[in-house]
């Protein structure tokens, strides 16, 4: 999406506004927060007790990565420093924008379905009621943390 955003320019808007950049990031650190706050809550769950699966889960899992994607300011401010260095003035600057976007894509996913086959490998250990209880409650308060610092940094 930023990608699309930054081809059409949208990206420059966000980036040159205070006050709509502001209101990202605001979005961003609170649903942060709130993510943080709901894996402590959820670490808390009495073990074996059955969670989602499947395609509703699934979509809820795309669903907060896209929101988290989405409210934060900083992949569209990467995007606008980091695509225009490879794109001449000569080019298609949209078409060349969504290659570069594609191959970004495609290398994140060549990165995520490798870790994706990392985490499979231990899904024994990974499913221990012990281990989830830890990682929510650590993945919690790293969450807090990051939309605490998000709210509180200055735009640079």
């Amino acid at each position: 999406m930023h990608a699309v955003a930054s081809a059409l320019g949208i990206s420059v808007i966000v980036a040159q506004s205070d006050a709509l950049f502001q209101l990202i990031k605001g979005l961003g650190a609170v649903y942060l927060v709130w993510l943080g706050f709901q894996a402590i809550r959820n670490s808390w769950n009495v073990p074996g007790t059955a969670h989602p699966t499947g395609s509703g889960a699934a979509r809820g899992a795309f669903r907060e990565g896209l929101i988290t994607n989405v409210l934060n300011p900083k992949v569209a401010i990467f995007y606008i420093a980091f695509l225009p260095q490879f794109i001449d003035p000569a080019d298609p600057v949209l078409a060349k924008s969504l290659l570069l976007a594609g191959i970004h894509n495609a290398l994140s996913l060549i990165w995520l379905g490798g870790l994706v086959l990392v985490v499979a490998w231990g899904k024994g250990w990974i499913q221990r009621p012990r281990v989830q209880q830890t990682l929510s409650q650590v993945s919690g308060v790293l969450l807090i943390g990051l939309g605490l610092r998000l709210a509180l940094e200055s735009r640079q």
